[in-house]
């Protein structure tokens, strides 16, 4: 598949009259493995490396985060550092490179910034307007000129901005922008007066990024980027509506170009056959040691020992978007009403760390809360576990889904965003299907759906089924290179 890929990307390079493919940097707030938080450190972390397998030149350039020197500190390699200005304050930068996977990250240094947690909570407009401008000063000094930058959700929404009107003459004057919009419902609000000391817009600008009486980051990268996409063609629809465009939507839809593009799944490190963090490794022709997963993690938990017993699985941050409402409507009757259990891993908002831990309590045996994250046990909930649940309110790609399926877990999901473009329905007349789905947000329909799965669990032929089919679905990270390099291409 691979080399099938990269065919066509040669064949689309050599239509275009184009002798290489571009240079590509991508540029964002956190990179897995080395700082992460969430969804978009896993694309920043591996896409580069798959469009390396295209032909494409792609590197990173990311802050220098505390986490990063603590781990990684002694392979990484001090480059050279310079003064910048902010306004009228002079800030230290430090480049250094860190080679990762044969790709090269390129490291922002300044303690001030950068030396506590990866967003300081106070200060993260400072923060990352700071960063925009170390990238764009740091660039011309290394052996490497972009023709595209990737920029990553608000916190390098400012780029395309300055790029286009303070660093037109530099020797950047002709890289083009792509905005990548992981959530957003995250936007990097600030002070007028702030942006404009510290970044030295001018007031011409300012109705570029205004929103609600303040500077929005991300909406100056939606504005002035040449390519504005997002992670599933679902969600660059409904960015688009006033119900999920966050305030933004009418930006969007006058550019009339938002498109969206699935994310992959690293599987080198997702793969049921090759990954050694689970109990047995197993394959979609040979399924036992599933079953195997399924008992070693019943015994981990604490739960009851019953192979036979459904088992449901989350992995999950515990805020309002993961739809965790629906949850405390309806599970509680669930439990009492089926015979299945539940396993949980996440943490975040302490009202649902709470709840989480009470339906442990008035369920035992049948629930384990596991509050905290632990990745070795992310992996065996995904192959251990029968069904996954994502009751999501939107959600932008969801990697938790296409890594369930790789494991033959069935999503159960709510019909939104990725989701929707990712998890086929299960449909028992025709046998086809990857999942099960609702379209409402209510308990209720969760519900439905979570009773669709327990039945048809009692189908074995129905279920073994339906988990080769969830294990043949395609989410390899080289068909996403292969759609991003196409993006990139046609900016040119």
């Amino acid at each position: 598949m691979p080399e099938t890929l990269k065919k066509q990307m040669d064949q689309i390079l050599e239509n275009k009259g184009l002798g290489r493919p571009p240079r590509i940097l991508l540029t964002a707030a956190e990179c897995s493995p080395l700082a992460k938080t969430g969804g978009l450190a896993d694309v920043v972390g591996s896409l580069p490396k798959y469009l390396r397998k295209m032909g494409f030149d792609a590197r990173v350039m990311i802050p220098y985060h505390r986490i990063i020197k603590e781990r990684y500190g002694d392979q990484v390699e001090y480059l050279f550092s310079f003064d910048i200005h902010m306004g009228w304050r002079t800030k230290f930068v430090g480049v250094n490179r860190l080679v990762l996977n044969k790709v090269t990250i390129w490291l922002i240094e300044n303690e001030e910034y950068f030396g506590g947690p990866i967003y300081m909570s106070d200060r993260e407009g400072e923060q990352y307007a700071f960063f925009t401008r170390a990238v764009l000063e740091a660039l011309p000094q290394l052996d490497f000129i972009p023709d595209v930058i990737h920029c990553n959700d608000w916190h390098t929404g400012m780029l395309p901005l300055l790029l286009k009107t303070q660093y037109v003459y530099s020797p950047l004057g002709g890289t083009k922008t792509l905005l990548t919009i992981h959530n957003i419902a995250y936007q990097g609000l600030c002070k007028f007066d702030f942006v404009q000391d510290f970044l030295s817009i001018p007031d011409g600008c300012l109705g570029l990024m205004e929103r609600y009486g303040m500077a929005d980051f991300l909406k100056a990268g939606c504005v002035m980027a040449d390519k504005v996409n997002t992670v599933s063609p679902s969600y660059a629809w409904e960015i688009c509506t006033p119900e999920y465009g966050e305030g933004l939507d009418g930006v969007l839809s006058m550019r009339g170009d938002v498109g969206g593009i699935v994310n992959g799944i690293d599987q080198s490190v997702w793969n049921p056959g090759k990954d050694n963090s689970i109990p047995v490794k197993y394959t979609r022709s040979k399924m036992m040691g599933k079953v195997q997963c399924k008992t070693a993690l019943l015994e981990a938990v604490g739960l009851e020992i019953n192979p036979n017993r459904p088992l449901i699985g989350m992995v999950t941050r515990l805020v309002e978007q993961k739809g965790i409402e629906l949850m405390m409507d309806a599970m509680d009757n669930l439990l009492n009403e089926r015979d299945f259990a539940f396993v949980l891993l996440g943490n975040g908002e302490r009202r649902y760390e709470d709840w989480f831990r009470g339906l442990e309590a008035r369920h035992p045996g049948k629930v384990c809360a596991w509050i905290g994250y632990d990745d070795d046990l992310s992996h065996w909930i995904y192959a251990g576990c029968d069904f996954y649940l994502m009751p999501s309110r939107f959600e932008p790609c969801g990697i938790s889904q296409l890594i369930a399926m790789a494991y033959g877990t069935l999503p159960i999901v709510r019909e939104t965003g990725g989701l929707r473009d990712t998890v086929q329905a299960y449909n028992m007349f025709t046998g086809e299907g990857t999942g099960f789905s609702f379209a409402n947000m209510d308990g209720g329909d969760m519900a439905y759906a979570i009773r669709r799965a327990l039945d048809t669990y009692e189908d074995k032929d129905a279920m073994a089924q339906l988990m080769k089919q969830a294990m043949s679905v395609d989410s390899s990270c080289d068909k996403w290179a292969f759609d991003y390099g196409n993006l990139y291409l046609s900016m040119f």
